[in-house]
């Protein structure tokens, strides 16, 4: 039988806080999603990392928005989303949707109004229209939960990455 320590190869624990989650997880390399939504004053999106598929049948799939985020107001009232997969082509668009305060949908972002009034974005490698059907309290955030109505897989190219801080690209 082996006992274990709980010690790690530096040999210091380090308690539960915000910044151990951060940087266990920017280990884990996570593709890289813009989700958008139609709000009252406009398109509003951010880009996310925390997308994940969730059920085949019915086809849902769940995200994190932070609540103190600007995109909330229109996440928490709106009842589609856009999910797009970004291209690794896409590094500045993804930094764009990640920038407190940026101007998201200006000149530099090509996109259109989609399904439901969907703000779609031009060029990714893949997007879908989701209807919400939770809002889960999660800490500082919430998990939208969302079922897919409809969607194109069909865009070319190569996954944007995060890992590490930074946006990478898949190697050979």
């Amino acid at each position: 039988m082996t006992v274990t320590t709980g010690l790690t190869a530096s040999g210091a624990l380090r308690p539960a806080s915000p910044d151990l989650l951060r940087s266990v997880f920017r280990r884990h390399a996570a593709g890289v999603a813009v989700i958008t939504a139609r709000g009252e004053a406009g398109p509003v999106g951010f880009t996310a990392t925390s997308l994940t598929s969730v059920s085949a049948e019915p086809p849902l799939l769940s995200f994190g928005v932070g609540t103190g985020g600007s995109s909330w107001p229109a996440i928490a009232a709106t009842d589609h989303v856009g999910v797009h997969i970004l291209g690794e082509h896409q590094e500045e668009l993804a930094a764009t949707f990640a920038r407190r305060g940026a101007d998201r949908f200006g000149a530099s972002t090509s996109w259109r109004e989609g399904p439901e009034g969907v703000p779609v974005l031009d060029d990714v490698l893949a997007w879908l229209v989701c209807r919400v059907v939770a809002r889960v309290p999660a800490g500082d955030h919430r998990v939208v939960l969302a079922e897919v109505v409809l969607g194109d897989p069909a865009g070319a190219g190569r996954p944007l990455l995060y890992h590490q801080g930074r946006f990478n690209a898949l190697r050979d």
